[in-house]
């Protein structure tokens, strides 16, 4: 199976602040969505519980948590990293959504990762992404800077290839 993560981070790695996203933009969520259509997408309880219409479209959804008797609509239920051996395919394509600790537990795995660096340090964060080693990953390719229109926010597109 073939992991990537894909993450949007402000200037210092943060990802979550009362557990959701610090900001949100448009145009990154349009690249998110086209990305992960048609794929796989992990992600905690915790994000899961963060969607506002629960699990998203065109995309199997898988929720990682250990609570035994969560359920949760449209989405394979597991309580172990181990099992998404289990229940993907070699072959498979699977995007890790968050949150911070889902990232950590698959961070060693993943073979990419599609970042979306916001240029501002946000007040209040309280989840992180695991820090981005040049020894480890290289950049293959980088979009922006851009400029949100509604927010005012400038961010940037990375994609990062494990070494």
């Amino acid at each position: 199976m073939h992991i990537s993560l894909i993450v949007a981070t402000d200037k210092n790695n943060g990802i979550g602040i009362n557990g959701d996203q610090p900001a949100f933009i448009s145009e990154d969520l349009k690249r998110f969505k086209a990305l992960t259509t048609g794929n796989t997408i992990v992600m905690g309880r915790k994000t899961y519980q963060a969607l506002p219409k629960g699990a998203l479209p065109n995309r199997r959804n898988i929720v990682l948590t250990r609570q035994k008797d969560f359920f949760a609509p449209g989405c394979d239920i597991i309580s172990h990293i181990e099992e998404i051996k289990n229940i993907c395919s070699a072959d498979e394509k699977v995007f890790i959504i968050g949150g911070g600790e889902i990232y950590k537990l698959f961070f060693s795995e993943a073979r990419e990762i599609y970042l979306t660096l916001i240029h501002y340090s946000f007040e209040g964060i309280d989840t992180w992404f695991p820090e981005i080693s040049p020894d480890q990953w290289e950049i293959v390719k980088k979009e922006g800077p851009y400029t949100d229109p509604k927010n005012g926010l400038s961010y940037s597109y990375l994609n990062y290839n494990r070494k």
